[in-house]
């Protein structure tokens, strides 16, 4: 077995590592970039290009008693402080990334006319965006969004689209097809796991909170995508971060979308709320204040009150959402942390104080008192 641990972003331009063709050469096993094909020895990370990747050393020890199950160590990245922002499961359903030679834009069984959307694939990731913001089925509104996120990341979608005109901007309120939209708290009961009734609900109300999410993440791109900070563009790191955010979303609804027809059950089949997007509106003219919001309050609270939700299937045996909501529980604490960042460098390229002005964000733009118990590990 050979492993490399190697960092995940190309020191030339960022793009990300872990999409990169491993070639076997005359001096050794390389990774090769995505973007523009710069190679780096896996074991040193030196290119030919002059450039380096940090490498870091990985070894083997066996620490029990089945010694063909060994744990993996890694190099730790130097001195200073450092902490493990992600190790989660995958899920296999997107372990490989979709095939993109031809992409989707059909609209099948649409609530619409097609008249209405783009017949040619979008040339920017910005196009991209308010294309799956105007998507009302939920299944294409996932194809396009591994698409979309599989070509920006590997370079095939090679333009953000600063500086070209939106054809139209996105959406107030992103379309929803067959599905019966009400005030939040018009939605019934949902029970407490304990009936197959009860467990459909639960997921029926996760499953329309991750669709929002799609949509949340790719607002971000496509809202504040043109946006100035102190005088600078956006870093490319910041689409790379909220690309993930809208894969994991369509992760996460897909998951719950099967267990759901596993139960006998289906996308569309209890009433839902839009109270998500009702903040995304309140925040809309505001990148800090979206990220405080739906980021550092909304996608926090569920930090909150995931392990009880899991706790609630484990009790009642269902072991399959167990896995599922673990998966989903992981990928959200990265989502916190790329809310946490951005709002970080907003504050200080604007010389804030994070603090002060997350509360101020806080007074002015939700309702209510942020109120515990917060699962401050997690967070």
């Amino acid at each position: 077995m050979q492993l490399y641990a190697m960092e995940s972003t190309c020191p030339h331009l960022g793009a990300d590592m872990g999409h990169a063709d491993i070639e076997d050469t005359d001096v050794g096993l390389v990774a090769v970039c995505p973007w523009h094909r710069y190679d780096f020895d896996l074991k040193t990370g030196q290119s030919e290009t002059g450039l380096r990747a940090c490498t870091f050393e990985v070894q083997l020890r066996n620490e029990g008693e089945n010694e063909s199950d060994p744990a993996v160590w890694v190099e730790t990245p130097g001195e200073g402080d450092w902490e493990v922002v992600e190790l989660r499961p995958v899920s296999e359903d997107f372990a490989d990334p979709p095939n993109i030679s031809k992409l989707s834009l059909d609209e099948k069984d649409a609530s619409h006319s097609t008249e209405d959307l783009e017949q040619t694939p979008p040339t920017t990731l910005l196009e991209w965006a308010v294309l799956i913001l105007n998507t009302p089925q939920p299944q294409l509104k996932v194809e396009r969004t591994r698409q979309a996120v599989t070509a920006f990341r590997t370079g095939k979608l090679k333009s953000v689209g600063r500086n070209k005109p939106l054809a139209r901007p996105p959406p107030d309120m992103p379309p929803r097809d067959q599905l019966n939209v009400v005030q939040p708290g018009k939605v019934a009961k949902r029970g407490k796991a304990g009936s197959v009734k009860s467990r459909i609900a639960i997921l029926h109300a996760l499953a329309n909170i991750e669709q929002w999410a799609i949509d949340l993440a790719w607002d971000m791109i496509a809202r504040f995508g043109k946006d100035k900070v102190d005088g600078e563009p956006l870093p490319h790191q910041f689409f790379l971060d909220w690309t993930k955010v809208a894969e994991d979303e369509s992760k996460h609804f897909s998951l719950l979308q099967r267990r759901l027809e596993e139960l006998g059950s289906y996308y569309g089949s209890h009433t839902v709320h839009a109270g998500l997007w009702e903040s995304a509106q309140q925040t809309s003219q505001s990148l800090s204040s979206r990220l405080c919001i739906i980021h550092l309050v909304h996608e926090a609270r569920g930090l909150d009150v995931n392990p009880a939700t899991i706790a609630k299937f484990r009790n009642a045996g269902d072991t399959d959402i167990v896995k599922v909501l673990e998966i989903i529980h992981h990928d959200e604490i990265t989502h916190v942390t790329a809310g946490h960042r951005w709002f970080s460098y907003l504050c200080e390229k604007n010389g804030l104080d994070p603090v002060a002005t997350f509360r101020q964000e806080v007074r002015d733009h939700f309702s209510g008192a942020l109120k515990g118990p917060f699962n401050e590990e997690d967070r």
